[in-house]
């Protein structure tokens, strides 16, 4: 038996979109307002989902206090109030898209995690925007 649990956190960070193989134009043309010379921020909304079975002992699946350090720890202190393209070196090479943080935040945490948890990654870049990563 599996049972999800989810951990809601919030970080703030600015971003541009910029492939820099392409024209100036290309980028415009691709990216719009993402693209904004001068970056841009979001507040981001990040869901963390793990999957696994019940501790009898515990009564848990993961202990929640554990999941928002580690959180905390590895995704939150590395992100957020950054510029993702000038402050972290995850996104030097890689355009920070949401689908490419989903994943970079993946990685991160599946080398916490034991991997008896099947982990999820769902990041709301807007109310109406998001994507989810597992691992696959």
């Amino acid at each position: 038996m599996k049972v999800s649990v989810f951990r809601k956190e919030h970080f703030n960070a600015a971003h541009r979109l910029h492939n820099p193989n392409w024209s100036d134009k290309q980028n415009e043309a691709v990216f719009g307002k993402c693209n904004n010379y001068n970056y841009h921020g979001h507040n981001y909304d990040l869901i963390v989902k793990l999957d696994g079975p019940i501790n009898p002992d515990t009564g848990y699946v993961f202990d929640m206090k554990v999941l928002s350090d580690l959180i905390k720890e590895h995704v939150l202190n590395r992100f957020d109030h950054k510029n993702l393209n000038l402050d972290t070196d995850e996104f030097k090479n890689l355009i920070p898209s949401a689908e490419n943080i989903a994943v970079v935040i993946w990685n991160i945490l599946r080398k916490e995690i034991d991997l008896k948890f099947d982990l999820t990654i769902r990041l709301y870049e807007t109310e109406r925007n998001f994507v989810e990563y597992c691992g696959s």
